[in-house]
């Protein structure tokens, strides 16, 4: 099924569903003539076939706002179906969550834009999920694609070490100066009133973190595994796999911010043991 949101974007999403994922990746169109193809996602037959066939053999450019293997393995695929050109960022030192599929030339940079007779699309460079994250700005429609950076009803998770809880709150500060009129995330639908939800994602994070705190002052030295059900007791369980890196992600920014330190270290990040520097 191909949405239309404006003359300008059209969106398919990747029939990918899950827990993570949410309804799927949402894959987008940009453009009529010359079409910029955003987040193409994972590879299933059917959503390379919608693809192509709403690309009309017009698609041109391929662009991955980062390399997780949700949204960027069709990516060399479509390239060669179509002789599009492939646009984005890869990580120098991959990890177990990248796609090593995408290969490029040359990593895009912060601020570079793609202008067509018909769009302007700029690349907003925002690490924070993972280093190599980029949000992308469709000026015609102050419209601003955010990949995993914000997700409509759910928070992101921060995979360090690529992944940095400050780059993250970060780059949400940066967003906040374009003029962006509504955010089309990787999941879920379109989302409204962008400076509110960047608030709440900020506030969010900073309750969060106060909760990381108010655990190990509870509990004394103890390991990532043992804070995590203290810290995040308000989710379900069955999330706690993904929940222990954005836990690493808080604790790093403390121990960055001087407010706690690591008393052990081992290979299992989650066994390594923290406390607070009072």
């Amino acid at each position: 099924m191909v949405d239309q949101f404006s003359p300008l974007v059209r969106r398919i999403t990747a029939p990918n569903g899950n827990a993570m994922t949410g309804p799927g990746t949402n894959t987008y169109l940009l453009g009529r003539e010359q079409i910029a193809v955003l987040d193409p996602g994972p590879i299933e037959d059917s959503h390379i076939e919608a693809i192509i066939a709403a690309g009309e053999g017009k698609i041109r450019w391929v662009v991955v706002t980062h390399t997780h293997k949700d949204h960027s393995p069709l990516a060399a695929i479509l390239a060669e179906k179509t002789g599009a050109e492939l646009i984005g960022s890869v990580m120098e030192n991959p990890d177990a969550f990248q796609d090593e599929t995408f290969k490029i030339p040359a990593n895009i940079k912060h601020g570079d834009r793609f202008v067509t007779d018909e769009f302007t699309l700029e690349a907003i460079h925002t690490p924070g999920h993972v280093g190599n994250h980029f949000c992308y700005f469709l000026h015609e429609d102050q419209l601003l694609f955010s990949g995993d950076h914000i997700m409509d009803g759910s928070t992101v998770v921060i995979l360090p070490p690529s992944g940095d809880m400050k780059d993250y709150l970060d780059s949400l500060a940066l967003l906040k100066q374009y003029d962006v009129k509504g955010i089309a995330p990787g999941h879920g639908n379109l989302i409204g009133e962008p400076a509110k939800v960047i608030d709440g994602l900020i506030r969010h994070r900073t309750m969060r973190e106060q909760k990381v705190v108010s655990g190990m002052e509870k509990l004394g030295e103890s390991s990532l595994l043992g804070l995590l059900s203290t810290v995040y007791d308000d989710v379900d369980k069955s999330l706690f796999f993904f929940a222990r890196f954005s836990l690493w992600a808080h604790l790093l920014k403390l121990e960055r911010d001087g407010r706690a330190e690591r008393t052990s270290r081992n290979e299992e990040f989650d066994q390594e043991c923290w406390q607070l520097i009072v």
